[in-house]
């Protein structure tokens, strides 16, 4: 997963090094659009759906944060994955 949010990240900012960054956003790594940007980037790239209320300092400020947050989010949807592929799937 990590390789994945790398990749995303170099996406918006290939000039930055985003594993040596404790901070991304009080490192400058990081604005507000580009938070957008990367929330954006990683529904699609997960298949997941994040709500406003969870784009905070505290799930995005670093790597770890990020990872710890996107784990968060694939175990929320993992039951309603289920369900839809069963649901797809028929009788």
């Amino acid at each position: 997963m990590t390789d994945r949010l790398l990749a995303l990240l170099a996406e918006i900012h290939p000039e930055h090094d985003f594993r040596e960054s404790s901070d991304f956003i009080h490192d400058g790594l990081l604005d507000s659009f580009d938070i957008v940007t990367l929330v954006v980037a990683l529904e699609e790239a997960f298949s997941i759906s994040i709500d406003g209320e969870d784009v905070t300092w505290e799930n995005f400020r670093n790597l770890e944060s990020l990872e710890n947050f996107l784990d968060r989010c694939l175990e929320a949807e993992s039951p309603n994955r289920e369900k839809t592929l069963s649901t797809e799937e028929g009788p």
